[in-house]
């Protein structure tokens, strides 16, 4: 199966669920901010890249793990793949759209736009982490739920439903 987890710049909810989801940050407890900054692509994707999927690596599982930027359209986004899918026969069972944006809380939003939008890295970057350790233990819950509807649910997947 292929889990897209996606948010609107693709650089801070986005990829820390997939990091959570794949292990590379703890399921336990909230990381200092160097976890953060050490991550692959965290606070690093440019506007250029929104739309773009990345791939992240292999779950437990074999479940590839991807992230994406969708900008303010989730719908638009999850729309577009689903008719793509739909094109080159896909079946829905064989991915799952993780919208993350329903975490992301202020904080992340202004540090978010200092760092990615204004390029003030230095001063966004740690308000943006800060943001991302407020809102952690909610990513780690949404991944929880990812994992549990893959494993139990199949193809019948109720978050696929959901999201």
């Amino acid at each position: 199966m292929k889990i897209i987890y996606h948010c609107y710049g693709g650089a801070h909810s986005s990829v820390t669920a997939a990091s959570i989801h794949l292990g590379m940050l703890p399921a336990d407890r909230v990381p200092g901010l160097k976890a953060f900054w050490e991550i692959p692509f965290y606070d690093r994707q440019e506007k250029d890249e929104h739309g773009h999927i990345f791939f992240m690596g292999l779950d437990e599982a074999g479940n590839e793990i991807y992230f994406s930027a969708c900008r303010g359209r989730p719908l638009v986004f999850q729309n577009i793949f689903k008719g793509l899918a739909g094109i080159f026969e896909i079946p829905a069972e064989e991915y799952l759209l993780v919208d993350v944006m329903k975490n992301v809380n202020w904080t992340m939003k202004l540090g978010g736009y200092l760092s990615r939008r204004c390029g003030f890295i230095r001063v966004g970057r740690p308000i943006v982490t800060l943001g991302t350790q407020a809102a952690y233990l909610q990513v780690i819950n949404l991944v929880r739920q990812v994992k549990k509807a893959i494993r139990c649910c199949g193809e019948e997947n109720s978050i696929r439903q959901r999201q």
